[in-house]
């Protein structure tokens, strides 16, 4: 079977991936220490650079500055100090205080997070800049903040106090369930080694009491220009001169003579598996991973690339096998993956995890020794082999048509790679030629030889996760034993390989006709109407030359539903996917689909529902057939249904144990009512679903033709895209009579209420260690006539309030990590006339014990801004961010395509879609002119309650304190006062008795979460 798609008129341009000349490859050939396509050198100091002009996205340039000090240097009262230097570097340098760098980014529109950040691991530190280019001094005043963050990084005992607590608090985010199973995983695979006690975080006590003396001591060891690159990918005229700038500002730098040498920490390699069995209470369910270590390979000639893409088939054929084998009838693991990952500088790890039903990881185990024992006995079929060879050669044809248009922080993280990990730059012209080369060559033998490199004998660590005990280290020896003797026996059987169908559609439909046209010039937007009445828009854009996105709407969704039904079809997409919703087992559609790239996706929400997906302008016909399928295949219950209420049933009781899904249920209850529609799903919610229900449902979401609107952007050629629209979307038949046609302003609001009074509300949770999460929320009601402005006000006052919550709680307290502001304007049903409503809530975590201080020093900033207003320096800050997201969102085809489904769902459109699409433009660009410390003020006074204090809810997220605690607690607070009355404290004594009684026996009934 012929798996790469056939030649068609789209296919020929200049530059095609087929007319591309096969090489003369020598393996032996050396694939070059120079990278490709970029100025690279370096200056007399021992700084190296790499500055590459790129165009993508224009008028900007993605920085970094890579140094090779990372965690695993620090001595033992350093642990955790490699992170430090990372916080301090954006707190305070030579010339800058106080922040002042964050600030400064924010001025000319690099959010904070988004495009200006650090990240520090074992073996490497990486500061990572995005910033606008179009005014002459904006890229040298960036690389002269890299500069500062070289040399110049200022550590004082007080900029060290200020940070603590953000470091402290990013330590406490990775001390939930998910960060102990990280940590854990980490010490079992670095065992017998430094990097097992060097995680980047560090400890708490380091963090809390390390000295300025510590730190400055380790940033003067490491931080020299010798162990660091600049790098500067972006839309320069020329590179000479971005060159000239790293030279003025890191030119007169000196490094001393005698460096010190960075020392190679080894990984010990061990022949019997490292095996563990680890509880944790608050897993999201149970889980197993089979790792198996190996040094990194080099990658220095065409048969180290050869090997490469050995590798990589042998993982895509294997996640193939273990993906079908989950969507077996009776299968041993929900999910399971394998994945190859450079752990260290010298070490990385194939490794595979899968999710499983609770007390079935030896099941899950089982079945994954016995996969890979199985392709060591029998290999892969030709017929695997054909498929990944076509997925890899489609992932090689995309990028070699995207060649010049890959974004500049790709090739910024490609040249990061060459200089700290050595890694060639080849350029995917002579990537794609190599891989053209090689790919036909690699047989099924060679691939199958990797499962060599999986043998529990091999540097293997074997590793349960449970949320309750149910297997030992020894069960688990047992299963490797197991499958050994019966791998050396040879007892198990070869894969039975699933029939594949050659076509999608085995009778294609007739072709539909267009019945009206429209052109919307200002906007570049064609749109048809079709004869079953669906709408379809285009727009041909060239911003990827291998990318067309595309989604299709219809109003009518689960709002509409009695509470009877609403669970029943609130599953229907998840019962439906699982089955098939284009006709085909998803295993089989799998491999039907290898070597296209084309996928679909379908979503029910409130008020719509919903299809959406992207394909390479090539395989636009097997997008648009799997759209026809959709809509004219009847979905039934079967056998995958009980595997699906299964999975959702784990899933349910894995949220039961996590503190913040408690937390979050509970704001969700708070702010919006205890309706069926916002309170979670329990078990026995599950188990009133009715499967014939469901896909009843599913089916009739996506069956009439006529209420839908479809929006396609990309790279289309309407001469050859409409014939297609018109077979395969004007083909879908349409229902003699209609089926779900809703009017928008018909639709069942949500039972949305805000509360009427203030709610401050502790919601306290048993934990294993202390986390603290803050929920501040306030109700928003937009008024019909002002719409349009007010949204993008929303919008604007949002970013605002991000900002200045980071300014107050974190660079002036130094109590969060980050803040974060949500907007939910989904209250009142989509009508053309009606109010808005909604929320607009602020979001961070703490220390559970100044959580209400900081809720409070938050409220006062909010009525600060409300009765003063934001500086002119806010404003403007605010403005830029805003400007410089638009300005590449315009580069992208998915932010097209949402505004031009934004247009259409606008309460402005009246079938007009160039006059809806004017008006939002207007809007924005009306509030952008209006925006001043007055009217921001007077918008945080009507959107928001003013003054904020007198409507607001609170949700804290607490632990539940133990009994040991309480007691602590008394005694330690009834000891300060020794004058107070004998009876009090003995009146006391009894209360907390009798509280401590009841929340004994509240325990010993349930864990209250």
């Amino acid at each position: 079977m012929n798996l790469l798609p056939a030649e068609s008129s789209a296919t020929e341009k200049r530059h095609r991936f087929r007319s591309l000349k096969h090489l003369n490859a020598d393996l032996d050939q050396n694939l070059g220490d120079q990278p490709f396509g970029v100025d690279f050198g370096r200056l007399d100091n021992g700084l190296s650079y790499y500055v590459r002009s790129n165009s993508k996205p224009r008028m900007r340039a993605a920085l970094a500055l890579a140094v090779k000090a990372g965690s695993v240097l620090e001595k033992e009262e350093e642990r955790g100090v490699a992170h430090i230097v990372e916080h301090l570097a954006f707190s305070a340098t030579s010339k800058y205080t106080n922040h002042d760098i964050i600030k400064f980014l924010e001025s000319i529109g690099a959010a904070f997070g988004a495009c200006q950040n650090a990240m520090t691991t074992a073996d490497e530190t990486i500061y990572e800049l995005f910033v606008p280019v179009d005014k002459p001094e904006l890229l040298s005043q960036a690389i002269s903040v890299l500069a500062e963050f070289s040399t110049e990084i200022r550590v004082s005992e007080d900029d060290l106090q200020k940070e603590r607590g953000a470091v402290m608090e990013e330590y406490r985010g990775t001390r939930n369930a998910t960060g102990r199973m990280q940590d854990s995983h980490w010490a079992l695979m670095m065992a017998g080694s430094k990097y097992a006690e060097r995680l980047p975080i560090g400890t708490e006590e380091v963090i809390r009491k390390v000295s300025a003396d510590v730190v400055k001591q380790f940033y003067s060891r490491w931080y020299h220009l010798g162990n660091m690159a600049v790098i500067a990918v972006g839309d320069f005229p020329d590179t000479q001169s971005v060159v000239e700038l790293i030279r003025t500002h890191f030119g007169q730098k000196c490094s001393p003579s005698d460096l010190p040498i960075i020392p190679l920490c080894e990984v010990p390699s061990h022949v019997e598996p490292h095996v563990s069995c680890f509880v944790e209470s608050e897993a999201a369910g149970s889980a197993v991973m089979v790792s198996c270590k190996m040094p990194v390979s080099e990658l220095k000639t065409v048969k180290d690339y050869r090997d490469l893409l050995v590798e990589s088939m042998f993982l895509q054929a294997l996640n193939q096998r273990l993906f079908k084998i989950s969507r077996r009838k009776d299968p041993p693991y929900f999910s399971c993956s394998a994945a190859q990952d450079t752990l260290v500088r010298s070490m990385k790890d194939y490794i595979i995890s899968s999710s499983c039903k609770e007390r079935g990881t030896i099941e899950a185990l089982e079945s994954i020794l016995l996969e890979l024992a199985r392709i060591r006995l029998h290999g892969f079929s030709e017929r695997e082999t054909s498929t990944v060879q076509a997925l890899l050669m489609s992932e090689i044809e995309s990028a070699y048509l995207e060649r010049d248009q890959i974004q500049s922080t790709s090739l910024r993280d490609e040249y990061q790679q060459h200089f700290l990990h050595d890694e060639p730059v080849v350029g995917i012209e002579f990537e794609a030629q190599l891989q053209k080369t090689l790919l036909p060559s690699i047989l099924a033998s060679e691939i199958s030889k990797y499962a060599e490199k999986l043998r529990t004998t091999c540097n293997c660590v074997i590793k349960t996760i449970e949320p309750h005990a149910s297997v030992t280290v020894d069960d688990l020896k047992r299963v490797v034993s197991k499958v050994a003797s019966l791998e050396e026996a040879a007892s198990i059987s070869a894969w039975d390989e699933e029939h594949i169908p050659e076509e999608i559609i085995s009778v294609h439909p007739d072709h539909g006709s267009i019945v009206h046209q429209s052109e919307y010039l200002n906007i570049g937007v064609s749109e048809l109407i079709l004869s079953n009445g669906m709408r379809v828009c285009y727009k041909q854009t060239d911003f990827l030359d291998d990318q067309v996105t595309f989604s299709g709407f219809a109003y009518g969704g689960l709002s509409e539903l009695p509470e009877v039904d609403y669970f029943s079809c609130s599953m229907g997409s998840t019962i439906a996917g699982e089955i098939g919703v284009f006709g085909y087992k998803p295993s089989v559609l799998m491999d039907m689909l290898a070597g296209k790239r084309a996928e679909v996706g379908t979503k029910l929400g409130a008020y719509m529902r919903t299809f959406s997906g992207d394909c390479s302008p090539t395989d636009l016909e097997i997008a648009l057939q799997l759209v026809y399928q959709l809509f004219t295949t009847t979905v039934e219950p079967g056998d995958e249904v009980r595997v699906v209420m299964e999975m959702a049933k784990e899933a349910v009781r894995a949220q039961e144990r996590d503190p913040y899904t408690a937390f979050a249920n509970r704001v969700r209850e708070v702010n919006y009512g205890s309706s069926y529609f916002f309170r979670p799903i329990r078990i026995n919610d599950l188990e009133k679903v009715d499967p014939d229900v469901a896909c009843r449902y599913f089916n009739n979401c996506f069956k009439d033709p006529s209420t839908f609107t479809i929006a396609i952007v990309g790279k289309i050629d309407p001469e050859i895209a409409r014939p297609l629209i018109q077979q395969y979307l004007g083909g879908i038949p349409r229902p003699p009579t209609a089926v779900m046609k809703f009017s928008r302003d018909e639709l069942n609001g949500l039972p949305f209420k805000f509360p009427e009074k203030i709610v401050r509300e502790v919601v306290r949770s048993s934990m294993v260690e202390e986390q603290c999460s803050v929920q501040l929320s306030f109700p928003v009601e937009l008024k019909n006539g002002t719409m349009n402005e007010e949204i993008h006000f929303v919008g604007f006052l949002s970013k605002l309030l991000e900002m200045k919550m980071m300014q107050v709680l974190r660079f002036k307290h130094g109590q969060i990590y980050s803040a974060g502001v949500s907007v939910f304007l989904g209250g009142n049903k989509p009508s053309r006339t009606g109010d808005v409503r909604g929320d607009i809530s602020i979001n961070f975590s703490c220390d559970p014990y100044i959580s209400k201080k900081l809720v409070d020093f938050a409220l006062e900033e909010l009525l600060r801004l409300q009765e003063e207003g934001p500086s002119d320096q806010d404003i403007s800050s605010i403005l830029e961010i805003e400007q410089r997201a638009h300005e590449n969102g315009l580069q992208e085809n998915y932010y097209w395509l949402e505004r031009i489904l934004r247009s259409y769902q606008s309460r402005n459109y009246s079938g007009d879609l160039g006059s809806s699409f004017e008006i939002q433009d207007e809007a924005r660009l009306n509030v952008r002119k209006s925006l001043s410390p007055t009217t921001v003020r007077e918008a945080l006074q009507r959107i928001i309650p003013y003054p904020c204090k007198k409507k607001y809810t609170v949700v804290i997220l607490m632990p539940r304190r133990s009994t040991y605690q309480l007691v602590k607690s008394f005694f330690q607070s009834t000891s300060k006062d020794y004058t107070k009355r004998a009876m009090i404290t003995i009146a006391s004594l009894t209360i907390l008795a009798i509280s401590l009684w009841r929340i004994n026996r509240s325990a010993i009934k349930s864990v209250d979460r």
